[in-house]
Formats: structure tokens, sequence, C-alpha cells
């Protein structure tokens, strides 16, 4: 059953249009969390896995594994609580080991309250790692789903080699394999949304160096967001991800082409609200004491017009609490991960939106 949440529109720039007034809306949280190494405790001798084995570096155990989906369920219950008190409709995880973290997730009791469908599939990346989709069966009907392959050709030095064949033999040729990115279509509250999950190629190694890398997965991103405007110029997308660049870089402004002024995106582009907070100082990242937004949820045009006659776009934020921060220390602030024996949750903060549409409308 749906709930009405009441809002109040006072003095926001976002309903500047509207006079003061109280109005009920249907109102879903959609989230996106970047798990840092969601593994289980399974040895798979096709991935690099490990580390995450009781021999391994963090000598990960059974009781280490049940605190982190303890940990994680915890955050992934509260992300949207202070407004809306139903729990995320929609979930983009990325660092999933497989399917199986996944189940036991969801069977968690702070989650398992909510029946959550999985969509998930192996990914050819080296470590094993994953993204996925969790979703509230009562409220998103999923119609279609596929996962998008991202692989290229690098030569000994690690560039990309431009229309490599996919026969090369060439020994000083190597494929790159990284996470693919998911898509995922279907129905909520009766409208058609298309959700993309992805978790684009880290900066080891060097932001520069890896760069191309980035905005090899930022161009098929936008390849799967523009195949969506072909079959439909006001499809509704959400692509949601680990970008590991932020707002102003260009693998997303250029190749993925989403923009961070509402005022400035035209039909059949993509608004990146992220970006505002990362102006007013906000990230959900921290390297060397410097923040920034590397998790990130991209809307298309269609979703952020602000009549609220169908589901569109209110408001994003980072969850940040204390109870998920380093509160003491040299990494003080810092997001609590796991690290040095100790369980925590993640070196990310989660990143949400609020999907709004207005009662009677």
């Amino acid at each position: 059953m749906r709930k009405k949440i009441t809002i109040t529109i006072l003095g926001l720039l976002l309903f500047s249009c509207l006079s003061a007034q109280d109005r009920s809306f249907i109102v879903h949280t959609v989230a996106f969390y970047n798990t840092e190494n969601l593994f289980d405790t399974i040895n798979n001798p096709k991935t690099n896995d490990e580390e995450f084995l009781p021999a391994g570096e963090y000598f990960w155990n059974s009781g280490k594994y049940q605190d982190k989906l303890d940990n994680i369920a915890e955050v992934l219950a509260d992300i949207g609580s202070d407004t809306n008190p139903d729990l995320p409709s929609i979930i983009g995880l990325a660092e999933v080991e497989n399917r199986q973290v996944l189940e036991d997730l969801v069977q968690n009791p702070k989650l398992a309250k909510i029946d959550y469908g999985i969509i998930h599939f192996d990914s050819p990346d080296r470590r094993g790692i994953d993204v996925a989709l969790l979703y509230d069966k009562k409220k998103f009907r999923p119609e279609s789903y596929k996962s998008l392959p991202l692989v290229f050709t690098v030569d000994e030095k690690g560039k990309i080699v431009e229309n490599a064949s996919d026969t090369i033999t060439d020994t000083k040729y190597r494929k790159y394999f990284t996470r693919s990115q998911l898509l995922v279509t279907g129905l909520l509250e009766g409208e058609e949304f298309s959700f993309i999950v992805s978790h684009w190629p880290s900066r080891g190694g060097g932001e520069k160096k890896t760069r191309p890398y980035r905005e090899a997965a930022a161009k098929l991103n936008r390849k799967i967001v523009d195949s969506l405007y072909d079959l439909d110029p006001y499809a509704k997308i959400v692509t949601m991800g680990d970008f590991n660049d932020g707002p102003y870089n260009n693998s997303v402004r250029k190749e993925l082409g989403a923009k961070d002024r509402k005022e400035q995106v035209k039909p059949l582009e993509l608004y990146n609200p992220m970006g505002e907070l990362a102006r007013n100082g906000m990230g959900s990242v921290a390297y060397r004491d410097n923040w920034d937004i590397f998790d990130q949820i991209v809307l298309s045009e269609p979703i952020i017009h602000d009549d609220f006659n169908t589901l569109e776009f209110w408001k994003a934020g980072v969850y940040n609490k204390t109870y998920i921060t380093q509160t003491s220390g040299k990494y003080k602030g810092y997001p609590l991960r796991t690290w040095d024996g100790e369980v925590g949750y993640s070196d990310h903060f989660p990143v949400y939106i609020y999907l709004i549409k207005e009662i009677g409308k």
C-alpha cells in the first residue's frame, strides 16, 4: 500500500513558482551505494577474491561477513528516511561479489520486511565484483533487463587501441575487462522507467592514465541512454553508479553529456543533480582530505519538469550520517570503511534522490 506524504513547499528554489502550501505526494526513494567489497567467504577460482577468504589479507570469516551484511542493510533501510518513511523503492549497488551475497542481504532482518527483488549478472571483472539492482516488488515491476559488457583493447602501455579487431592476436595487445552496465526497464507507479547501474573503471594507476577507461564507460552509458531516447524521446531514465569521476570531469560532462544546471537541460539531454551538491561542498568519497562526488544519479530531461503530474525529480542528497563516519583519528570525517581487520560500512557514502507525484493530479 502506497503512502501519502505531506511536503511543505516554502521558500525552496525548486518550487519557487509555487505559493507556500502543504501538498500531498507519493514519494519514492531511489538510492545508490558502493558497498565496498561485499564478498562472501567462499573461494571463486575464476576471480581474484583471495584477500576476502579466511586466510586472506582481511581474515574474512562468517562472523565478519554477517557484520558487513548487517551494516549495509542498516544503511539501506535508513536512506531517505528523513523525508520518506518507506524503504527505498529502487537501490543500485556496486562491488557485490555474486547473487548469493545479494540473497543474503535482502534476507537480513533490517530489509526482510520489504520483499526486494534482485537483478544481477556476473561481470568479467577480474576481482569478480558486479553491479546489481534491488527493487520493492510491490512498487516496481521489471519488464526487461540486460547486461551490457564494457570490453576494449589496450596496448603494452595501457592505452586504448581504437577500432581494434576482436580477433587481434598480437601479444603486445590485451583485452581489458571491467564491470558490465546493467539496464532495467519496468513500471514504477504505473510509469515506465529505465534504470542503468554502472561502476566505471577506477583511478588505480593514476587519474590521467586511466581517464580513457572511464570515458569509454561513459560512452557506453551514453549509448544506452540514446538507445532509450530513440525508442521514446520522452523516456524516463535514471542512470546511477560509482563513476570514479566527479560531475565536472569530461567523462561525465562531455561523454555522458550530463549537465549540472537544470535550466541548461534540453530535450534528449541529461541532468546531474550531484553537481549542485558538489558546489555546496558535499562529497561521497574522500582522498587526501579532498572530497568529491564519484557516486552519482543522473536523470533524463522528462523527469525534471517540476509540475509533478507524473513521477518527477524533487531533490538529491548524500547519506553521510555520523554512524557511518570515522569520528576520530587521521581519517576523521571520512566514510567508515572495512579496514585493518575491522568491519565498517564502505569507503563511499551512498547517494539518493526522491521521485514524487502529487496526489490528485
